[in-house]
């Protein structure tokens, strides 16, 4: 008989526990493990922990207890260590503006790369495929200020895609957006071929884009469970300040293709 293979899970979080300098412990123990392909949301009412475990993914934050491990190689401060650690996990922030700095869209989204010693064609094909892979080929040599939001976030996506990361973490990507744009934004996403954590307070985006979705209140996760089956429990998302769309059926549009 033939073992099983075991799969490494592109996150691994184990016990981790955070408190802030003033004493604020932000994080009670999390366990989050988030297998190789996999899609998941992370909800949870504003100061649930949501962006202090984030910021522990790529080593901005070190736990006082516990271990985050992706793609099998432990967080670690030691140089080497983090910048793999942050190649492997391309965290989009909420503003675009936050990562878009450069004169070019092809030059921001070359920036990344080029700080790993890319040049040349190897570098240039990165920047064609990951500007491929978000529909703004295009748009290479224009200055990202003159975008519209809706694609400087998908610049800012590009940016990350060009790292070739194991773990693509979204912070509120469909903040700000107009319905066009959202659905672009989600029609690109359901595309890529990584393994994501989406951080969002939109229940419809994370129905749409996520099989799973993990609730964070109060520093600890207090619901894991398929996207649909959560969000029909009216219960829950009030106890954490969760809320629909008026009129957001969740049983329908559930059951559209994915």
């Amino acid at each position: 008989m033939i073992a099983p293979v075991e799969t490494v899970a592109s996150l691994d979080v184990r016990g981790v526990r955070y408190a802030y300098p003033d004493g604020h412990v932000a994080l009670h123990g999390v366990d989050l493990t988030v297998a190789p392909g996999e899609r998941v949301a992370l909800l949870g009412p504003n100061g649930a922990g949501k962006t202090t475990l984030v910021l522990h993914l790529n080593g901005i934050l070190t736990p006082i207890e516990g271990t985050v491990s992706v793609g099998g190689l432990a967080v670690r401060r030691d140089r080497a260590t983090l910048a793999e650690i942050r190649r492997r996990v391309g965290i989009v922030f909420q503003d675009p503006d936050d990562q878009l700095f450069l004169p070019t869209v092809a030059e921001d989204v070359a920036f990344g790369p080029a700080n790993l010693g890319l040049r040349g064609a190897e570098l240039a094909a990165r920047v064609d495929e990951a500007l491929a892979a978000v529909g703004m080929s295009e748009h290479r040599d224009r200055m990202p200020q003159h975008l519209s939001f809706g694609q400087r976030r998908r610049v800012a996506v590009a940016t990350v895609l060009a790292m070739r990361p194991e773990i693509l973490v979204l912070d509120e990507p469909s903040s700000n957006l107009d319905p066009a744009s959202r659905r672009e934004l989600a029609a690109i996403l359901r595309g890529l071929p990584v393994t994501m954590l989406m951080v969002t307070h939109d229940l419809p985006y994370a129905l749409e884009l996520c099989d799973r979705s993990v609730v964070l209140d109060g520093g600890r996760i207090v619901a894991d469970a398929p996207t649909a089956d959560l969000l029909l429990d009216a219960e829950l998302l009030a106890r954490h300040r969760l809320e629909l769309p008026y009129g957001f059926d969740p049983r329908v549009a559930g059951a559209g293709p994915r």
